[in-house]
């Protein structure tokens, strides 16, 4: 860890057929194309080396985001290690091994939720100020600790300049988030979730 800092670190493996992801992954990897025409061939025909070569570029992709965005001061685990498909992360959680809980999985009061809010805030905008979306974002991939947003499960980050539909996926992050702070009884707050997509465009020069 930076500073010499050490923690607890969780295991991520990807698997080239099971992972969820690669059942609708065709819309993430636009603007992802390596430079090896038979790797570029495999993946467009889910061959067996292709589904491999798919794994390798969702871990690969996840690791160069979180390092990209800790770096940055985004809330995100601390990416140690990279071997193959397999990624070691910051453990978020407590010391003795209890996870932190998603953000669906909390019932936060009003000074929590507005808390909360701001600091999801502060991250989407930190994101789009550097031409990112996370591409799937909602309550399920963010965690709670000690009152603080961490946000999870990046392999599918999106390049909102690179990507053709960049703009689409940054605009149903907010949206979908925005909707779970609203059925929840977020208000009073700056920006207002309705308000949330069009800031984030506009921070990303969309």
């Amino acid at each position: 860890m930076p500073g010499g800092r050490s923690c607890l670190l969780a295991a991520k493996r990807y698997r080239d057929a099971g992972h969820r992801m690669f059942h609708r992954d065709s819309g993430y990897l636009e603007g992802r194309r390596v430079r090896e025409s038979r790797v570029n061939r495999a993946v467009a025909s889910r061959s067996t080396f292709g589904r491999q070569a798919i794994a390798g570029q969702w871990a690969h992709a996840e690791f160069a985001a979180l390092a990209r965005l800790y770096a940055a001061g985004v809330p995100v685990p601390y990416p140690a290690q990279i071997l193959d498909t397999e990624l070691l992360l910051e453990f978020i959680g407590s010391a003795d091994g209890t996870a932190a809980p998603r953000l669906a999985e909390t019932r936060p009061g009003p000074a929590e939720l507005a808390a909360l809010w701001d600091q999801l805030v502060q991250a989407l905008v930190a994101l789009a100020r550097d031409g990112l979306a996370h591409g799937d974002l909602s309550a399920y991939n963010l965690l709670v600790h000690d009152g603080r947003l961490v946000m999870i499960d990046l392999p599918q980050v999106v390049d909102v300049i690179a990507n053709p539909r960049g703009a689409w996926y940054l605009t149903r992050d907010a949206e979908n988030i925005s909707r779970w702070f609203t059925a929840r009884g977020l208000s009073g707050v700056r920006p207002e979730p309705a308000d949330l997509p069009g800031l984030l465009r506009r921070e990303a020069m969309l």
